[in-house]
């Protein structure tokens, strides 16, 4: 059996000993091999393409041009990238636009070093991770903001009446935030039948992350 190829990793950081300490600890992990990076988001934009990572860590507050910022022209340089922030930022507004610009998640510079190659994993599978401390604050910021829509506009027919029973099951495993192996276990179904309803349900919902989803399942009451 053709053993799988090991994850590209980009690092985009301004701190030089951070960005060290990052590479010392991700080569450590025989899944994992870092193929590049970058002090700024200039750099970054010159080296990713010829690169190819599968995934970008990128750092909010970089000189020049913000990682938030520099995140549409990273994903278009880089397509098949996932960019996954990983910043001391615990802004609320820095986490939705980065989820509005395409990062596929956003993770504290404060975390443990097992829990960040977990992530960067996750992500190269097509999860997506945001920070346990940021989630409430997601959650809180879309809720307040449906509350002010709802009160200058009758309320839309409900977003989950598109799914079937077994997605709004996906849904709700989504939500509390399980891994595909976790609903497969729960549901008694294969995990790759799990990621084929995730794509739907992300399909259905019109979002482009797992967050994304559990926002809206959240403020459905699912």
């Amino acid at each position: 059996m053709q053993a799988t190829p090991p994850i590209r990793v980009m690092i985009v950081d301004d701190h030089t000993l951070f960005r060290r300490g990052l590479i010392a600890l991700l080569a450590g992990d025989p899944r994992i091999e870092i193929v590049g990076d970058a002090p700024d988001a200039g750099v970054a934009l010159k080296r990713a393409k010829d690169l190819a990572p599968d995934v970008v860590l990128l750092d909010n507050h970089l000189p020049g041009v913000n990682g938030v910022d520099a995140l549409p022209a990273l994903r278009e340089t880089v397509p098949g990238a996932r960019m996954l922030m990983l910043t001391v930022s615990e802004d609320a507004q820095d986490l939705a636009a980065a989820l509005r610009n395409g990062a596929c998640g956003y993770l504290l510079k404060t975390m443990e070093g097992e829990a960040l190659i977990a992530a960067v994993l996750r992500a190269a599978n097509g999860e997506s991770v945001v920070a346990e401390a940021m989630t409430g604050k997601l959650v809180s910021a879309y809720r307040d903001a449906a509350v002010g829509m709802a009160a200058e506009a009758p309320a839309p027919q409900s977003k989950l009446s598109v799914l079937s029973p077994r997605e709004q099951d996906i849904l709700r495993g989504i939500a509390r935030g399980a891994s595909n192996k976790e609903i497969g276990r729960d549901l008694g179904i294969a995990e790759t039948t799990v990621k084929i309803h995730v794509q739907h349900v992300l399909r259905k919902l019109d979002v482009a992350s797992r967050v994304q989803a559990a926002v809206i399942a959240s403020a459905n009451g699912l």
